[in-house]
């Protein structure tokens, strides 16, 4: 064997060997590491005290996932002002037991869900090599019926807002909130249209809630006057590449805003957030907790919940 084709045999070793290690920790290591988020975000009046919003979503959960399980309990330890669910919990029709054992402490606090597609429809096994198509992002058209009517009732009966094409005033520490939120745009079960409505003016703060940030319903939102809008479904891209980001959002939200706090106004599609207008509103997209148990892996993208303390403005 010739020096040359010697080397190119190793290099593609390491290469192999750093591909097998990389998919390792991605399927045993990272989609394990849970992790608290903190972010803030300037909405309220001049002059109001903080609220503390924990966001947890896409938990796609399994009723063997105990240490997932536990560590959603232990959320309820921040003693968060108010609780958003904001989809995809349930990964198998025998998963709302455990879904609603990992939300009992937080179901303490006030909170308000929405839905996304993997409360209505179990995952089944989708071809990888299409993870960067749009094929993708498209749901597939047989799914097995997952039990949502017992999921529903078991936050509702917590005492949490049910949002889905739903609009609402709460109270968060002293202060009223509007609450405006969508059922799935994922799967065309968003309603907008039925709850529209100039924000609230004898209100705090107007904060849209949905699942999938599909960008009809955060222009709807915001252009109504929505300060805020808290999303999940993106899973942060949940393969990453360190210092490019996520690689696809499973929906028209742009890459830059796979996850974390962003600005948005109706018509940012592709804007950076530095070339917000002043009055842009704020958008949080949660990268979530769980995975599909057909594609359990996460890479420079781990689960995660999020604190998010609004802030008076300045």
């Amino acid at each position: 064997m010739s020096s040359t084709v010697g080397s190119a045999v190793r290099a593609f070793g390491a290469l192999a060997a750093t591909g097998v290690a990389g998919i390792a920790y991605a399927g045993l290591v990272e989609r394990n590491l849970f992790t608290l988020r903190r972010a803030a975000a300037p909405v309220l009046p001049p002059g109001s005290r903080p609220v503390r919003i924990l966001q947890v979503s896409d938990l796609h959960l399994l009723p063997r996932q105990r240490r997932k399980i536990e560590w959603v309990r232990s959320l309820a330890d921040l003693r968060p002002d108010f609780v958003v669910n904001s989809g995809d919990n349930l990964a198998a029709v025998d998963a709302v037991p455990a879904l609603l054992r990992a939300m009992e402490p937080l179901l303490e606090y006030p909170g308000a869900f929405v839905l996304g597609s993997n409360d209505y429809f179990g995952p089944v096994f989708r071809n990888p090599a299409l993870y960067l198509t749009p094929e993708y992002a498209r749901p597939p058209d047989i799914r097995p019926e997952l039990p949502v009517g017992e999921l529903v009732a078991g936050l509702a009966d917590g005492g949490w807002s049910d949002l889905n094409n739903a609009r609402t005033v709460v109270t968060m520490r002293d202060q009223p909130v509007e609450l405006v939120g969508v059922n799935d745009p994922h799967i065309d079960l968003d309603r907008y249209a039925d709850v529209a409505a100039p924000a609230a003016s004898d209100v705090a703060l107007t904060i849209g809630l949905v699942h999938a940030p599909y960008q009809r319903v955060l222009d709807a939102m915001t252009a109504d006057g929505a300060g805020l809008v808290i999303a999940g479904h993106t899973h942060g891209g949940q393969l990453a590449v360190p210092l490019f980001g996520a690689l696809v959002t499973n929906c028209d939200l742009d890459r830059r805003r796979a996850k974390g706090l962003s600005r948005w106004w109706p018509g940012a599609d592709g804007a950076p957030s530095s070339t917000a207008p002043q009055d842009a509103a704020y958008l949080h997209v949660s990268a979530g907790l769980g995975t599909s148990p057909y594609a359990p892996v996460r890479f420079a993208c781990r689960p995660e919940a999020t604190l998010l303390t609004l802030m008076p403005r300045a």
